[in-house]
């Protein structure tokens, strides 16, 4: 793999100077013509299925971490240190949102996920994931508010993690909206072991609420006493990758584990998933911990990584374009997961039968890969996270 020339370089400038002659002949001859961004150099990489394109569409983002198309293709993408940028098919980057909530940016913590309503060509709802300040240090919220050019109107609190604890790890944060419009939100437990198993608190659990926060019906704990009711499952450590898949409408999430024993689970209503009592990793200081077959009361994650590729945003493929977009899709990947790899610097594709892992494949990168999604156009795009983000388009080299 070769790295793409940096701005300033001669073949940008090059290339620029073109674009621009182009322009002005396409302007005087009553022509529309697309040109793609200055810096879009490809690369390519091999995998099982033949050689992708990887260009890159956007740079200059600071420590991305979300990432979600407008229907106009646009993006809007989050940066941990609180802004929310839009990014225009052309790669260039907004000025930051305007009323985005007061986040803690501290360690992994900071705006998070960010997704649309269902009904958002209506109603213009995004949903922004963040760590939140408040009495007893900070906790992973969600807000909603009506995006008006580059303003968030309206905004609004529709969830708070309970209780609100100190520390700057294991804030959890994936958004996911299933068939039937209600949103799942990934919560850690943020580094404190034992509150993963206490259902009085959010600490390391999944919820399942409406989108205005109200808890929906179905939910495994409604009338429970000492249960919080927008649990959906729980004893998880740190989930930041989830998934519906779209031809079952069920729900599937990565969480890291600690020394080896990421995860990947399917979770359940009402399922326990053991943290910290179980798990296929070690504690940091080498102490084991029972793996989960020794206690059959909990339930298993579908598959487990050591050493451990450090999950984050994850999605199922569908190689479908939006209509109307060009199809630039890579078919083979159909119906498979694929996940961002942070330690990893890779995305790894799992093609799924069932609820069974049939094969795994990684694509590396080398960067870490913070989210993955499929664009309008059935592209892959990834996010790397570093002081430079960037966002990667994968093609079939063939397109």
């Amino acid at each position: 793999m070769t790295s793409p020339c940096p701005p300033g370089s001669p073949k940008i400038a090059s290339f620029t100077a073109l674009a621009a002659l182009l322009a002005i002949l396409a302007l005087g001859l009553g022509l529309v013509l697309t040109i793609r961004p200055a810096y879009a150099l490809a690369k390519t990489v091999d995998t099982q299925n033949g050689p992708l394109t990887i260009e890159t569409v956007a740079q200059g983002l600071n420590h991305p971490w979300g990432m979600v198309f407008l229907p106009d293709g646009r993006m809007l993408v989050t940066e941990r240190a609180g802004t929310l940028r839009i990014v225009g098919a052309d790669g260039s980057v907004s000025e930051p949102v305007s009323g985005v909530p007061e986040v803690v940016a501290a360690g992994q913590g900071g705006l998070l996920d960010v997704a649309l309503d269902p009904d958002f060509l209506s109603n213009k709802l995004v949903y922004l994931s963040y760590a939140e300040p408040g009495e007893g240090g900070a906790g992973t919220a969600v807000a909603r508010g009506r995006l008006d050019g580059e303003t968030l109107k309206d905004l609004k609190v529709i969830f708070r993690q309970m209780p609100k604890v100190e520390g700057p790890n294991h804030f959890g944060g994936r958004l996911a909206f299933a068939p039937d419009g209600t949103l799942f939100v990934t919560l850690g437990e943020r580094f404190k072991f034992e509150p993963a198993q206490d259902l009085t608190g959010h600490l390391g659990k999944v919820v399942r609420i409406n989108p205005d926060g109200s808890v929906p019906q179905g939910n495994p704990f409604i009338g429970q006493k000492d249960a919080q009711p927008e649990i959906w499952s729980y004893g998880h450590r740190n989930v930041e990758g989830a998934a519906v898949d779209p031809r079952t409408g069920k729900l599937w999430v990565l969480e890291f584990g600690p020394k080896g024993g990421d995860e990947l689970n399917r979770p359940a209503p009402g399922e326990n998933y053991g943290w910290p009592l179980v798990s296929w990793g070690k504690h940091y200081d080498g102490k084991d911990i029972p793996n989960p077959p020794t206690r059959p009361e909990f339930a298993d994650a579908v598959r487990n990584w050591t050493p451990v590729i450090s999950p984050s945003g994850a999605t199922f493929y569908t190689a479908e374009p939006v209509p109307g977009w060009t199809a630039e899709a890579i078919p083979a990947w159909q119906g498979d997961l694929l996940v961002g790899g942070l330690s990893s610097q890779s995305i790894i594709r799992l093609s799924i039968d069932g609820e069974t892992v049939t094969g795994e494949e990684r694509i590396p990168l080398g960067v870490r890969i913070r989210d993955v999604i499929q664009g309008p156009d059935a592209a892959v795009y990834a996010l790397t996270d570093e002081d430079d983000g960037k966002i990667l388009r994968l093609t079939a080299e063939s397109q």
